[in-house]
């Protein structure tokens, strides 16, 4: 039995940064090819293989997605913008082709499940990119407009974009270190949920959040105070507290 616990995987993941500024180095169809390849390899529920991505080059369309969205300069100058799609479209007309009509595509588990597969695929992606030398950014805020985005990408009933994804070569000039993250105490709870865990390693990780955005001169950042202004409010939320008639109007009834 292997006692190991260490990797090249296991490193490139732990070397992880969001990267948010590019070089003007195109991606290429061949790295896009491989990098959804490796995503398509990913683990996926039933075997549904319940998403889609669409990769949007076009800066004019990379624009209009930003404005959409909230105007951010990362959505606008990625060399390639990956949208990130729940699809049962796909297998909706599948099951048609054999003679029948898909009964359960408006239940709540296959909100979920389109989601899930996503997350794992896109997770898959990235780090591929990574280990060729790219970098990119996961972007939530795709979902801040999601009918402006189905709308642009033309996307049909039972498919609703999930999240988008900057990839490029990163910009050396942008000198954005490793965030960090919860101390292990927090987040791994053995054979059962600890309620309590989180408050030792969250006033220690506070302490490691303030110091590391001061290095990047930001002066009294506070986690805590981030969390509250993003689920305290429905401001915080940035027009996604609509979501579930976001999700209907693509014909994700979730019922």
């Amino acid at each position: 039995m292997s006692d190991r616990i260490d990797s090249p995987v296991i490193e490139q993941q732990l070397a992880h940064r969001s990267v948010r500024r590019f070089l003007d180095v195109p991606v290429t169809d061949a790295q896009l090819g491989r990098i959804v390849s490796a995503a398509q390899r990913a683990s996926t529920s039933s075997n549904l293989q319940a998403w889609t991505v669409v990769a949007i080059h076009d800066a004019d369309r990379k624009r209009r997605i930003s404005q959409a969205i909230g105007d951010h300069h990362y959505v606008e100058h990625a060399p390639v913008l990956l949208v990130w799609l729940a699809d049962f479209a796909r297998n909706a007309e599948l099951i048609r082709s054999r003679g029948a009509e898909p009964a359960t595509l408006g239940l709540i588990e296959n909100t979920v499940l389109g989601s899930v597969d996503v997350g794992i695929a896109a997770q898959n992606a990235l780090l591929a990119a990574e280990s060729l030398g790219l970098g990119g950014l996961f972007i939530g805020g795709i979902r801040n407009d999601p009918a402006a985005v189905s709308a642009e990408l033309e996307l049909p009933q039972n498919v609703f974009p999930v999240v988008g994804m900057a990839l490029g070569v990163p910009d050396p000039a942008e000198g954005t270190g490793l965030k960090p993250r919860l101390p292990l105490s927090a987040v791994l709870h053995r054979e059962a949920y600890d309620p309590e865990a989180w408050r030792d390693g969250t006033e220690q990780y506070e302490e490691n959040y303030r110091e590391y955005f001061a290095g990047q001169g930001v002066e009294s950042r506070s986690w805590a105070r981030a969390v509250s202004g993003r689920l305290g409010t429905v401001e915080g939320m940035h027009g996604r507290h609509t979501m579930r008639e976001s999700l209907r109007a693509q014909g994700f009834h979730s019922e």
